[in-house]
């Protein structure tokens, strides 16, 4: 069980959310907050490992009170969700290393993807937040999740969700076991950010996941070719196929 409390100063905000969380079986709700005083108290007293989080609350912010958790010697602060009905603040959530960010009115199955979220950053232990917009491992520059805007939601997606990348003129196509993203960025500039033991780039346009990678094999007119656990296929560039060798020999 994931021990949870919920902290919004609305009454039927409060009343939604955990009717919506009924559904999600590991979330154990151990108190509720309506003020931010309240909030960082109920924290300290019932030490959850969630906490969704309402950024507009009565005495401070609701960075304000993910500040004073942290602060709190006490014990470890716990994995925050940010629900809220303005999406200007998803940046700065992302760089204190909140799990997610729900717009309201949210979905439950928008609902659902960040408990998952949480559930799988709790299983990984705690993390260190980053300073260039993204979370790295410990002694790691690398980031871990990228967050960005799509189809009006706020998205906060762990690298290790992508299966492969590739550029479309001014955007890169960031491609998931679900999903696809646009993004307006360039492939140098993602590469840069992404862990070279987990990430290779095969082509100039395209990059993949070495842990989604099946095998690598010549095609009948001689170029070759990544393919994927699930049968994607993806062309590999002559100049590109000595770094997936070097990959190989030490795999």
């Amino acid at each position: 069980m994931i021990p949870t409390v919920l902290a919004d100063d609305e009454v039927l905000a409060r009343q939604k959310l955990r009717q919506l969380l009924r559904d999600e079986p590991e979330i154990d709700i151990v108190g509720e907050g309506m003020t931010a005083a309240e909030t960082i108290d109920l924290v300290r007293a019932t030490k959850p490992q969630l906490l969704f989080l309402d950024i507009q609350m009565p005495g401070m912010d609701g960075f304000d009170i993910a500040s004073q958790l942290c602060a709190n010697k006490g014990g470890p602060a716990p994995h925050i969700i940010f629900t809220t009905a303005h999406d200007q603040y998803a940046l700065r959530a992302f760089e204190i290393h909140a799990v997610d960010y729900l717009l309201k009115p949210f979905t439950r199955e928008r609902l659902s993807s960040a408990v998952e979220r949480a559930r799988k950053e709790i299983s990984r232990g705690d993390q260190q937040p980053a300073t260039n917009g993204g979370t790295v491992r410990s002694g790691s520059r690398y980031t871990t999740r990228i967050v960005f805007k799509s189809r009006g939601r706020i998205v906060f997606l762990p690298v290790s969700d992508i299966r492969w990348i590739s550029a479309e003129e001014n955007y890169v196509r960031i491609c998931t076991q679900t999903e696809t993203h646009l993004l307006r960025e360039t492939m140098a500039r993602l590469e840069e950010k992404l862990d070279p033991e987990m990430f290779l780039r095969v082509h100039r346009s395209s990059i993949v996941n070495l842990q989604h990678v099946k095998e690598v094999r010549t095609e009948t007119d001689g170029e070759y070719a990544v393919v994927l656990v699930n049968g994607e296929k993806l062309t590999m560039s002559r100049g590109y196929r000595s770094r997936i060798n070097e990959w190989l020999t030490h795999s």
